[in-house]
Formats: structure tokens, C-alpha cells, sequence
């Protein structure tokens, strides 16, 4: 039987991807407790504030100022998915949406033509420290929807389906379905002009949570040209024939399927697949188009429109302390999940 791992590659907070996916940064950070304005009770003496990447005592304000986090900022032409496993995010944006978002949720924003938004990380425990970890997946726009209407969503906790399977030792594994299909299981519709959207794309993304020396068969994709990748980023996994270590990513035969094996400390992982859009690339900052001319063609819409403006008053808003989870949609329609009061 051919291996069914084509090779493997390391991963740093900026983890390698295959079209369509553009590129997924895993955010680990280890914040103090909170002050009274949401911000690291903390010094932020020696830290290079709206450049803040050093990872200092653990923990960065990125380009926050005094809330961490990603202050408004445009995009155009390709959608984020974030998905969080620790702490909570503040979401604003310039359709009017805004959100508080936590542990296992997952916002989809379509940027199409242009939108500007900003993800703060509000420090709500003002005893105890405020661990963030998260993943924002870019995933391209094909040429057809690069300038489609903006599109915010929300995929709350407890809407995702699981997937759950005991192995023949009565060990589990755990896999949390975001998109795509799994073993009859649909999480909601991603937005409407995604890729992820058309059938024929068999994209998915899926978290696999395994108990120590659990076995997991993970079945092939529907067709040998998805292109599929593991990323084992805690605990290890022997993928095939392959002992992968945290922080190490596996491209697979799609169209085979693999026993995923995790070690005696479990291991996490995140599965990436995906039918290439197969269409140039062109980048610049926040901007993904298919060729030098539309990445000037982004700037010259930003400096002329905005993107619609900032209807904010301030660049880095956030809720307050008390605040549950919540989406306001552009619509103005309010939506509460669940467990609205469990935040993180």
C-alpha cells in the first residue's frame, strides 16, 4: 500500500497551507489577568505597542494599544475563518456587526469586494490569568466572488455536530466538524459566495481531539485531487507510518484512507482539504486578488471608499466585562447562543 503521507513539514504560528487555503496562524498566548479597561494587568514597559509580536512573558498585544488584539483593519478578495479554543474575542465591523465570541465558536467573514473589521482580546478575569489560543485559517476567494458583498456569519459551540468514535480499547477520539461532511455529519452552511460553499469544492476543516493511544480511521476524500493536510499541534500522533510531534503538519493522499494513532499523551490536530481553486495569487498586506493590477486596484478602492467606513467611535472597541457571548448581525438582528453566559 502506497504511504499515505506525501511529506511532512514544520510548523511555526504561521502554518504552511495548499490551495485554496492561503495560510492558518495559530495564536497561543498566556495573558495575565485583566485591568480595569480589559487590558494585560501587566507592565507594557519595554514592548514595541502597535508592533507587538515578541511574545514577552509569554504573551503579545499585537497591534492593541491597550486591549490585545488586531485594531480595524481592511481586507479584500478571500475570507477568514477563526476558530477558538481558549478565551474570547470582541468582533466589530464596517457592514455595523459585532460579536463576542469564545471556546469552540467559529466566525466566518467573507471580505469579497472590501470590508474593514477588528478582533480585539478582551482580558475579562480580573483575579486569574487569561490564556488565548485560536486559529485564523485565510481561505481564497476564486476570480468569480473576489468582489461579492461582505458577508459576516457565526458558528456557535453548539451547533457544531461531533463526531465521536471509541476504538476497539475503548479509547475516544473527538472531531469537531466546521465544515464539510464527516460520517453523515454537516456543520451549518458556510457563507454563501465561499468556496466552501460548492459541492464540488469537498472542502472541510475539522478538529480531532484523541485520548491517549486512541485510533482513529479518518476515510478518504471523494476524489484524488483534494489536497489534504494534518497539523498535530499537541501531544503526537503516528499518522500511517509517521511519528508526528507537535508542530508538525502532514500532507496526505486524500483519496486514501489513514489510521490516525495518537500517543500516550493524546494528541490535537487540525485537518485542512480542499479542491484547489487553481487560479494565480497575487497578495499585498490584506489584500489577496489574482494579479498586481487588482492588488492596485484594491488600494486605489480603500483610499477612495473606505470599504464602507468605520461606524465605530473608537479603532478597538470591546464589550463589557459582563457581556456574554452574543452576535449582532448586520441586519441588527441580535443572536444568543445556548450558553451565552459561558465565554471562554
Amino acid at each position: 500500500m502506497a504511504d499515505p503521507v506525501l511529506e511532512t513539514v514544520p510548523l511555526g504560528s504561521r502554518w504552511v497551507t495548499v490551495d485554496p487555503f492561503l495560510f492558518c496562524v495559530h495564536h497561543v498566548d498566556h495573558y495575565p489577568a485583566g485591568n480595569d479597561a480589559l487590558g494585560p494587568r501587566a507592565s507594557l514597559a519595554g514592548r514595541d505597542l502597535g508592533q507587538d509580536f515578541e511574545g514577552i512573558d509569554g504573551w503579545r498585544m499585537y497591534h492593541g494599544l491597550t486591549v490585545p488584539g488586531f485594531p480595524q483593519h481592511p481586507h479584500r478578495g478571500f475570507e477568514t475563518v477563526t476558530f477558538v479554543r481558549r478565551g474570547i474575542i470582541d468582533h466589530s465591523d464596517s457592514l455595523g456587526a459585532t460579536a463576542r465570541f469564545g471556546r469552540g465558536d467559529v466566525q466566518w467573514l467573507t471580505a469579497g469586494r472590501g470590508i474593514n473589521h477588528s478582533e480585539m482580546f478582551p482580558l475579562l478575569d480580573p483575579d486569574a490569568p487569561n490564556p488565548l489560543e485560536l486559529f485564523q485559517i485565510w481561505l481564497n476567494l476564486p476570480a468569480a466572488n473576489k468582489l461579492v458583498d461582505p458577508y459576516f456569519t457565526m458558528l456557535w459551540d453548539e451547533d457544531l455536530p461531533r463526531h465521536v468514535v471509541t476504538d476497539a480499547n475503548g479509547r475516544t477520539t473527538r472531531v469537531t466538524v466546521i465544515a464539510g461532511e464527516l460520517a453523515g455529519l454537516r456543520p451549518p452552511p458556510p457563507p454563501p459566495d465561499s468556496w466552501a460553499s460548492r459541492p464540488e469544492s469537498d472542502l472541510a476543516i475539522w478538529h480531532i481531539a484523541s485520548e491517549p493511544g486512541a485510533q482513529f480511521g479518518l476515510p478518504p476524500a471523494a476524489g484524488s485531487d483534494t489536497a489534504r493536510v494534518v497539523y498535530v499541534f499537541e501531544g503526537a500522533a503516528g499518522v500511517g507510518e509517521h511519528d508526528l510531534i507537535a508542530s508538525t503538519g502532514a500532507r496526505l493522499r486524500a483519496d486514501h484512507g489513514v489510521t490516525i494513532e495518537a500517543s500516550h499523551d493524546g494528541a490535537e490536530m487540525l485537518v485542512l482539504q480542499g479542491r484547489a481553486i487553481g487560479e494565480p495569487v497575487a497578495q499585498y498586506g490584506p489584500f489577496v486578488m489574482n494579479d498586481n493590477a487588482g492588488i492596485e486596484q484594491a488600494f486605489a478602492d480603500y483610499r477612495a471608499t473606505g470599504f464602507g467606513g468605520w461606524p465605530w467611535p473608537v479603532d478597538d472597541p470591546v464589550h463589557e466585562r459582563s457581556a456574554p457571548r452574543f452576535a449582532r448581525e448586520p441586519s441588527g438582528k441580535l443572536v444568543v447562543p445556548e450558553s451565552a453566559n459561558s465565554v471562554g
